[in-house]
């Protein structure tokens, strides 16, 4: 298979446009002591005080395990906390601190900056039908007829 045939799997290529686009992210988040799992999380959680770990993880695509041991660094550094849940108390809920909302405050405009930068030439329309386009995909793989 040549080259051209790789570029026309279109999930290869948009998982190829997330490593490159992670490792730019990820030099960005260096500066502030953060991995891009962190940084999402930091952003996830603040969206959805009290989320699960289970939640956690089916969010980011890992394991129980993994968002386990990326949540562990978190909590070392101040930036997380876990708390009992009020009904089921196998599960804990997830709050990020003080700190870790100046944290994702402190690093958020050099991401947001990096991200401008790696979009440098598109067109609006461009963007927008690469959102347009990630949305609906994404919407259509929560339909298990269409993903499974």
């Amino acid at each position: 298979m040549g080259e051209e045939t790789h570029g026309r799997v279109l999930s290869f290529l948009v998982r190829h446009t997330w490593l490159t686009m992670r490792a730019a992210i990820g030099s960005e988040l260096e500066a502030f002591g953060l991995t891009v799992p962190q940084f999402a999380t930091l952003m996830m959680v603040r969206t959805s005080p009290g989320m699960s770990v289970a939640q956690l993880a089916r969010s980011v695509g890992s394991s129980r395990q993994a968002a386990n041991e990326m949540l562990g660094a978190l909590e070392r550094d101040g930036l997380i906390v876990r708390s009992p849940h009020a009904t089921d108390r196998r599960t804990h809920q997830l709050h990020v601190t003080e700190l870790g909302s100046t944290r994702y405050e402190e690093a958020l405009p050099a991401v947001l900056r990096r991200e401008a930068a790696l979009e440098e030439g598109l067109t609006a329309e461009q963007r927008e039908a690469a959102l347009t386009w990630m949305s609906a995909v994404t919407t259509a793989c929560g339909s298990p007829e269409k993903c499974d």
